[in-house]
């Protein structure tokens, strides 16, 4: 078993899928649903936090490295299995691209592969001596992930860009030469190989069962990030000795390390949507305030080989207020497919939580999302140099897609149930501030055959103590150590039509 920090249940950690939902979302029933305002009134039902899952931040792999990260998930539902102590399957996790609080290094992404299993307790029942234990997670492989070629790829800071060739786009890479990749959301295909989306490019990458490059999805040009009139990937975090992007931030394209964070596949695994973490810098997001109108983009991949662009919409991000009054966007951080029109969407702030100066976090919900009256802009000028939503106002005849609140992951109530709180004392009960994996995974109970449990991850940027990254030792100058979470809520879902 694995340890946990003081008054939270011990768990081993993390089930199930996140970003990857063509297997998970292949077992939800689907029926056409009337349209509401809110996800309560759609028939959606928070029935609690059921279980909380911990992995230690000094957590190695098979490499020997500390690389055990939530940024995304992805459920082999096939093996996902409900038994008589509770349920078991396998999962996949994701890390993104590397310990960067100092600038980024010489990292090699993977994907771990983990057996699950998962004893919940009941819906607002207090855990007790009886679930003290209810999780456990046992790593099985990890994927180095590797070029076309089969040399490594990294998680440093791309300076260069990689000719198109042999079938590929432009790449963004590194000083070292090898091509830069940023993963944050994975979805598994029924062939054992995965999508990665990736937020430097931002692009989607195929991949092979083994970790092999197969292909590469590169968006609209309105998505690319340009300096000075050039494309140019760098995330402003340079790695060592490397110089810093002139000017900082891009002018117009995704924002700095705003890129593709939120993946999915429809539940017939024929549709990939992808989503920005916020606006485009020519859509309002120069500023914190302004960044509200992100874009969503779906594509036809019935033919891998082929992928094909068949829908782009607008996405407003929640809005808030910050302690002084100013207005805030809440990014999005993950994106789970419930149908071809209905997602659950993560959105949070950032700079909250422990191992960071202030504790509270004002702002960590999934919304209900729905794109089924959303204008559709694939192939219009947006896609080129048109803004959208210039300065943040979005321009009149488009009509967003809408969102709905669901579950707030700062519900104090809950989180106390399980030794857990948001806010003061910031320590290492006090939830991170990286919330970026979801999954559902079905109860199979026959008395609530639309019961799912939905799991929600955290990126724990690699925060230890007693880290080992790319051949070396680190301490992260915060002297915290962030475990890798996981919070399980047993949800009921409605039946979404196509």
């Amino acid at each position: 078993m694995i340890a946990s920090p003081p008054g939270v249940a011990r768990r081993g950690l993390r089930p199930l899928s996140g970003a990857a939902a063509l297997l998970i979302v292949a077992a939800l029933p689907r029926l056409a649903i009337a349209e509401a305002p809110g996800a309560d009134r759609l028939g959606l039902v928070n029935k609690g936090l059921v279980a909380v899952a911990q992995m230690p931040a000094d957590r190695r792999d098979r490499f020997g490295e500390t690389t055990i990260n939530g940024s995304g998930m992805a459920v082999d539902l096939q093996s996902w299995k409900r038994t008589e102590q509770g349920y078991r399957g396998l999962v996949y996790l994701l890390p993104d691209r590397g310990w960067n609080t100092t600038g980024t290094i010489d990292y090699r992404p993977r994907l771990h592969k983990m057996s699950v299993a998962i004893s919940p307790a009941a819906a607002g029942t207090k855990p007790g001596p009886a679930v003290a234990e209810t999780v456990e997670m046992t790593p099985t492989d990890t994927i180095l992930l590797t070029d076309p070629d089969g040399q490594p790829l990294t998680g440093l800071d791309p300076i260069g860009v990689r000719p198109a060739a042999s079938g590929f786009p432009d790449l963004p890479q590194a000083e070292n030469g090898h091509i830069s990749l940023d993963p944050e959301a994975v979805a598994l295909l029924s062939d054992g190989g995965f999508f990665i989306s990736d937020e430097y490019g931002p692009y989607i990458y195929r991949f092979s069962a083994a970790g092999r490059l197969l292909g590469a999805i590169r968006p609209p040009d309105a998505f690319i990030p340009q300096r000075q009139g050039r494309q140019n990937f760098s995330s402003n975090n340079p790695g060592p000795g490397a110089a810093a992007p002139v000017p900082p931030d891009p002018e117009t394209g995704r924002q700095n390390n705003q890129g593709f964070e939120g993946m999915t596949l429809s539940p017939d695994g024929r549709t990939l949507a992808v989503i920005l973490q916020s606006a485009t810098r020519q859509d309002g997001g120069a500023s914190p305030a302004t960044r509200r109108y992100t874009r969503m983009l779906f594509y036809d991949v019935a033919d891998l080989d082929h992928p094909r662009l068949v829908r782009e919409h607008v996405v407003p991000l929640p809005v808030f207020q910050t302690a002084d009054n100013e207005r805030r966007i809440a990014a999005q951080s993950e994106l789970l497919a419930l149908g071809a029109h209905h997602f659950l969407l993560l959105c949070r702030d950032s700079g909250n939580g422990y191992g960071l100066p202030s504790a509270a976090s004002l702002y960590r919900r999934i919304e209900l999302l729905d794109t089924s009256q959303a204008s559709n802009i694939a192939g219009s000028p947006y896609d080129a140099t048109t803004s959208v939503a210039p300065e943040g106002k979005l321009v009149d005849g488009i009509t967003p897609a809408t969102l709905s609140p669901f579950i707030d992951l700062n519900d104090n109530a809950e989180l106390a149930r399980f030794g857990l709180h948001n806010g003061e004392p910031n320590d290492r009960t006090n939830l991170s501030e990286k919330w970026e994996g979801m999954g559902l995974a079905p109860a199979f109970d026959p008395a609530h055959p639309r019961d799912f449990f939905l799991l929600v991850s955290n990126d724990n940027d690699f925060i230890t103590q007693n880290g080992f990254q790319a051949g070396a030792a680190y301490k992260d100058p915060s002297g915290a150590d962030i475990a890798t979470m996981l919070l399980v809520y047993r949800v009921t879902l409605p039946e979404f039509g196509k």
